[in-house]
């Protein structure tokens, strides 16, 4: 087995059996008069902006990744400020853990076998570290509920429910379903389904499916947060 193999399947076994994650399929997405679409859009145009204005945005939950051949599940935990990023997968029942930070320019992964990895992009350090295919530089705009930069990922396509709720996000050639939506609030202290700019509560997903060909990605989110920053 060559060296890189035997760190994708460390990784894999880093991460197999140890968190149940949902699995439902995508949301029923529905049929849209020219004014209900229009007003959809509208909606979430404003939603992003207020998502694009905070200073950071911050997750905790379960995710399960699969390439068609291998893959595991886990908790994750995910910071994001602008370009700035950290991530942090681990497994409760090996108390083991592997961590990926970085921003526009480079990336690094430690706590794999054979020692920390760097790269200046990010999905190659993934996929030749651990075999799977991670959309790491859209996947704070999906996980938002948001596109992600179409200079750098290409133009998005979207789709509602029949109640104007975002439905799905089709871009760089990955689908993202959206299951279920909170109302989230910035943290501990502040008063629950307040928005971060005063304008009501802030919806955010709390599950989400991601599908590139055989790659999977399963988001269970338990918390959202916009504070503090990264240091």
């Amino acid at each position: 087995m060559k060296p890189l193999q035997r760190v994708g399947v460390a990784a894999c076994l880093l991460l197999a059996g140890c968190v149940t994650v949902p699995n439902e399929k995508g949301a029923s997405i529905g049929e849209l008069s020219a004014s209900a679409e229009a007003a959809a859009m509208a909606a979430q145009q404003a939603r992003e902006q207020r998502l694009q204005a905070l200073p950071m945005l911050a997750f905790s939950g379960r995710v399960a990744l699969s390439n068609g051949r291998s893959g595991g599940s886990g908790r994750i935990e995910w910071q994001q400020s602008g370009d700035r990023y950290e991530v942090t997968l681990s497994a409760p029942v090996s108390r083991q853990s592997w961590r990926l930070t970085g921003d526009a320019a480079s990336a690094r992964i430690d706590g794999i076998d054979g020692g920390p990895r760097s790269d200046t992009d990010v999905e190659r350090l993934l996929r030749e570290a651990t075999g799977l295919d991670i959309p790491v530089g859209a996947m704070a705009a999906w996980a938002g509920g948001a596109r992600a930069d179409a200079a750098t990922f290409g133009p998005a396509r979207l789709a509602f429910t029949a109640d104007g709720q975002l439905a799905r996000i089709e871009q760089d050639g990955w689908t993202v379903d959206y299951l279920g939506w909170r109302e989230a609030h910035p943290g501990d202290g502040e008063p629950a389904g307040d928005g971060p700019d005063g304008s009501g509560p802030l919806l955010l997903p709390d599950r989400i499916n991601a599908t590139r060909g055989e790659a999977r990605v399963r988001l269970a989110i338990d918390a959202w947060s916009w504070a503090p920053e990264l240091p």
